[in-house]
């Protein structure tokens, strides 16, 4: 009896130990990328200082450009690894399960985009995972949602409800995107401020 509570006992300090480590390497991995933030924004307003021609460049490239979170993210995960290592342990398990497909039954050639027809009431999915740069109205489309693709490619969701989503939110493919506000919603591709051929784009 006394054999099995001591192991029960070593069980018990193993997994205490395990678990004091997953918080020492995570708060060691935060503090280090916190400090490799604060060096680039430090560097960022050396530049802006020495070099008055950077601050023009900066402003264009944040004011008026769309950042490129693509391109950040490859970037950082090049060289400095994942930005979310225990994904796993962070995903919220309450989420929806939804992985579904696009599914229209008509299209047709809308503005710089395609005009699909759907059911009433009709669920998108996100066509690929990304960031969600843009929730409003945009000028001649309406109600509209940006998200910018991993590959660099914004897509514009025109006619879907937002409600369930914020700016900034990471999407995966196949997520609930929002449910379409009348039977037609339109997609728009867009890279590096060139509208693309949604041809080459559409599933």
């Amino acid at each position: 009896m006394e054999e099995y509570k001591s192991v029960g006992k070593y069980l018990h300090k193993v997994n205490k130990t395990k678990n004091v480590n997953i918080w020492r390497n995570l708060i060691l991995s935060f503090l280090n990328k916190s400090l490799i933030s604060g060096l680039l924004l430090i560097s960022t307003l050396c530049m802006i200082k020495m070099y008055p021609d950077t601050k023009e460049f900066i402003e264009k490239r944040v004011y008026q450009d769309n950042i490129s979170f693509a391109a950040i993210n490859n970037f950082y995960e090049k060289y400095f690894g994942d930005i979310f290592p225990m994904d796993s342990i962070l995903k919220d398990n309450t989420r929806m399960v939804f992985n579904e497909q696009l599914v229209f039954h008509d299209q047709e050639k809308y503005l710089d985009g395609v005009k699909l027809t759907v059911d009433k009431g009709y669920l998108v999915p996100v066509l690929d995972s990304g960031i969600v740069v843009f929730i409003g109205d945009k000028e001649k489309y309406g109600p509209t949602i940006i998200i910018q693709q991993v590959n660099g490619v914004d897509v514009w969701y025109v006619g879907v409800d937002s409600s369930s989503i914020k700016l900034y939110d990471y999407v995966e493919k196949g997520d609930l995107l929002g449910e379409a506000l009348e039977t037609e919603i339109c997609l728009v591709y867009q890279k590096a401020g060139e509208f693309l051929d949604y041809q080459e784009y559409l599933p």
